[in-house]
């Protein structure tokens, strides 16, 4: 087992798209009503103004949250969005999806007014070119000085971006017997996420030190690409691979590909089991247990008592339920073993990530407390309430975690991969 180290958690924020890469957060994706409204602590009242509020598409609302997060030291902002809304017996049913940006898009013009925070979209292996998603992200890489990430997505759903197929076709045994368009098993999502960070690797690799491009072309069985690729190594070499899956397969591709994997453990038990398993796949790999980053997804809820950040987490995950959840999760409810709870009230913890709620103090000593018995290097935190909740975080949650000499002072480095401490990949020629 991995000994962990003092001053060591790893940090990082997740916001959020339309269905996101970590499901049911509980955060309030409606109309924005800013996101100081609703429930406050008494002693906590947040910026003046909300700097949150205004449309979805508004920049400033995310240059504050990579702000706030670089403010408090964070390792990287995760940025996720759904390509399409759900669809339950042909009808769409989820608004929240619509008015989304595109991440990458966005995480671009984050790195122009942030200097150290490490940048990561989750970007689909359905619903993009490998040759172009390699481009667009080893650009922000490049540009960003070394900050950028990219987390892997696989569905079972139907595959987003299923016109978009220059560079393969699906497998025909990912496509719905009767019909068309293609739906994917996760086995098969898997292994074309596999093949699709490989293809880009080679491409991040076939530009040499010097910067001289050179041609690369590669059929593979899901995944072709050809050209060349100009794009010069970024001074971490290239972008971070993020993986979030913790089932069978899942933890293959984690232990083969990622630096870092999100996980949603709830016990120190869970997660020293995890990383114990994830240790022995690394070795299977030539790799060593610090070459992974353990992060959970948690939410943190706070309250200058106990019973309030209770009464306030409480109100949070009833703003949570969107009309689209309403019509969808009454199925996802019975087949996860919750038809027990009442629909009308506020979902139960245990549908979505596991959640802190209580004092700055309390959540301090909760987060430092699960990292040193060994369950995880850090965590990620979706705020809550969703995006403001990530400022009373970092006003009130980080100094307490720096005081007990869990958490860093200061970044000691400027590339992503430094936050992480993992080396930078030689290049391989």
């Amino acid at each position: 087992m991995t000994v962990r180290t003092r001053g060591g958690i790893h940090l990082a924020a997740h916001l959020p798209g339309g269905g996101g890469l970590i499901a049911r957060t509980g955060s309030y994706e409606g109309p924005r009503t800013g996101s100081y409204e609703g429930p406050r602590t008494r002693s906590y009242e947040g910026p003046p103004n909300d700097p949150y509020e205004g449309p979805r598409t508004d920049f400033a609302s995310f240059e504050h949250l990579a702000r706030t997060a670089e403010r408090g030291l964070f390792d990287f902002l995760l940025l996720t969005e759904s390509p399409r809304p759900r669809e339950h017996r042909g009808t769409t049913h989820d608004p929240g999806v619509v008015g989304h940006p595109e991440p990458l898009t966005v995480l671009h013009g984050l790195a122009a007014v942030t200097g150290r925070l490490g940048l990561a979209a989750a970007v689909g292996a359905g619903s993009d070119e490998s040759y172009g998603l390699a481009r667009r992200l080893a650009t922000l890489d490049h540009l960003s000085g070394g900050r950028a990430a990219w987390a892997t997505v696989t569905s079972r759903d139907t595959v987003p971006g299923e016109d978009l197929r220059r560079d393969g076709a699906p497998d025909p045994a990912d496509r719905r017997r009767g019909g068309s368009r293609p739906t994917r098993t996760t086995e098969a999502a898997l292994a074309r996420s596999a093949e699709f960070v490989e293809r880009a690797r080679e491409l991040w690799e076939s530009c040499p030190p010097e910067g001289v491009p050179r041609a690369s072309a590669r059929r593979g069985r899901r995944v072709d690409v050809a050209g060349e690729f100009g794009v010069p190594r970024s001074p971490q070499g290239h972008p971070v691979i993020i993986h979030a899956d913790g089932s069978g397969g899942g933890r293959e591709f984690a232990a083969s590909t990622a630096e870092v994997v999100i996980t949603r453990h709830r016990t120190p038990q869970a997660g020293r089991e995890f990383r114990a398993d994830m240790e022995r796949r690394l070795a299977t790999y030539g790799r060593a247990p610090g070459d992974l980053k353990i992060m959970p997804a948690v939410t943190v809820v706070l309250g200058d008592t106990a019973a309030e950040a209770r009464e306030r987490a409480a109100d949070i995950r009833r703003q949570g339920i969107s009309e689209g959840d309403l019509t969808v999760a009454p199925r996802e409810i019975r087949g996860a073993g919750l038809s027990s709870y009442d629909l009308d009230g506020p979902l139960p913890e245990a549908y979505g990530p596991p959640s802190y709620v209580g004092t700055p103090e309390a959540v301090a000593a909760e987060l430092d407390a699960f990292v040193t018995a060994g369950a995880a290097d850090g965590f990620v935190l979706v705020p809550r309430p969703a995006p403001g909740g990530l400022d009373e975080f970092v006003d009130r949650v980080v100094p307490l975690l720096q005081e007990r000499g869990a958490f860093r002072t200061e970044y000691t480095g400027t590339t992503l991969r430094s936050h992480l401490g993992s080396a930078r990949p030689l290049w391989k020629g």
